[in-house]
């Protein structure tokens, strides 16, 4: 790629004109449009151009350290905010409530933590007693049905009417 085509696919970057970022490249005004639709469809510039974007849209997106490296500063209440008064510009520090929000956003983020370790160990042994309890219910269930199977119809009618005999006693 040449250096005109580089300031082509740059310029292109800042104003998504193909024919703009031709004439500033110093393409002349007759081929500015041909040429930066050429450009365009070069696979070099194309790359280049797709390339830089990537770049560009990264750096504009905190990464997950930053964050926590954000958080922490906070917390520690190191950054704080400038504020104009009629003394001036007076620097106010970061408050209490904020300080407390960043520590448990930073707690949120730390799979290490204790308490998120305990939490996670409850809902695990949570969902192990839940899955006994319905394997049970199940066994329960296929052990009744067999001796359902083997009851007569007269055992069944029986069966049927205990309630009803409940009712007398009371």
């Amino acid at each position: 790629m040449t250096l005109k085509q580089q300031k082509f696919a740059d310029e292109y970057l800042v104003s998504g004109n193909a024919t703009k970022a031709a004439l500033k490249a110093g393409y002349s005004k007759k081929s500015a449009y041909s040429i930066g639709a050429e450009n365009l469809k070069k696979p070099v510039i194309a790359a280049y151009i797709k390339k830089r974007q990537q770049e560009l849209e990264n750096s504009k997106i905190a990464q997950q350290q930053e964050v926590l490296e954000y958080l922490s500063a906070v917390m520690r209440g190191e950054p704080s905010r400038s504020i104009s008064s009629t003394n001036g510009v007076v620097e106010s520090p970061v408050s209490i409530k904020d300080r407390l929000s960043a520590a448990k956003e930073l707690l949120k983020r730390n799979p290490f933590d204790p308490l998120i370790k305990a939490q996670t160990d409850k809902a695990i042994a949570e969902a192990k007693i839940a899955t006994a309890q319905a394997e049970e219910v199940n066994h329960l269930t296929d052990a009744t049905m067999k001796l359902m199977a083997d009851l007569s119809t007269e055992d069944l009618t029986r069966l049927a009417h205990l309630g009803d005999l409940n009712d007398e006693v009371k």
